[in-house]
């Protein structure tokens, strides 16, 4: 599972994030819609889970690790401009 808690009760993202782990983070979140996700070790995710962080606008640790999600989807949940 590419989506976890991690012990300071963030939500993790690492490696690549299929469509399953859309799932389990919209889980996670709506237990807590205030817990951070970390996506630091973020190296792909399936739109679901894009889809999901857009939606719930979680606090973001990041950036990823991957050049496509920092430049498409970092500024999108930061709120900044493209």
């Amino acid at each position: 599972m590419t989506v976890r808690l991690s012990d300071d009760g963030a939500i993790v993202l690492e490696g690549r994030c299929p469509v399953e782990d859309g799932e389990a983070l919209a889980r996670l979140l709506s237990i807590n819609p205030s817990v951070p996700v970390d996506w630091r070790s973020c190296q792909e995710a399936h739109t679901a889970v894009l889809q999901i962080l857009l939606a719930v606008r979680p606090v973001m640790r990041g950036p990823p690790a991957d050049e496509k999600l920092r430049s498409w989807m970092e500024p999108l949940l930061s709120g900044e401009e493209l």
